[in-house]
């Protein structure tokens, strides 16, 4: 499984988008200052995420949030996903 995500920073509120096989473990990665982009918003909570089966599914959706450029957009899969796990 492939996993499309959002995280949010606890620092200052920006998200960030990514795609990897093992979500829980790229979060701590994240979470443990391996990401030069993320390392200086530490620390990061997942917000949102999606699963594909295969990698290029995934890939291609993270581009497909990215290019939106949305902080409108990201904000409404999150009330999306949690209005539908009520």
């Amino acid at each position: 499984m492939y996993y499309v995500y959002i995280i949010k920073s606890n620092k200052d509120g920006p998200f960030y988008i990514g795609q990897c096989e093992e979500l829980d473990e790229r979060v701590r990665r994240h979470n443990r200052g391996y990401t030069k982009s993320t390392k200086a918003k530490i620390p990061w909570h997942i917000v949102y995420y999606e699963v594909y089966i295969n990698r290029c599914d995934a890939i291609r959706r993270e581009i497909q949030i990215k290019k939106q450029k949305s902080r409108k957009y990201i904000l409404d899969l999150i009330s999306k996903e949690k209005v539908a796990g009520d």
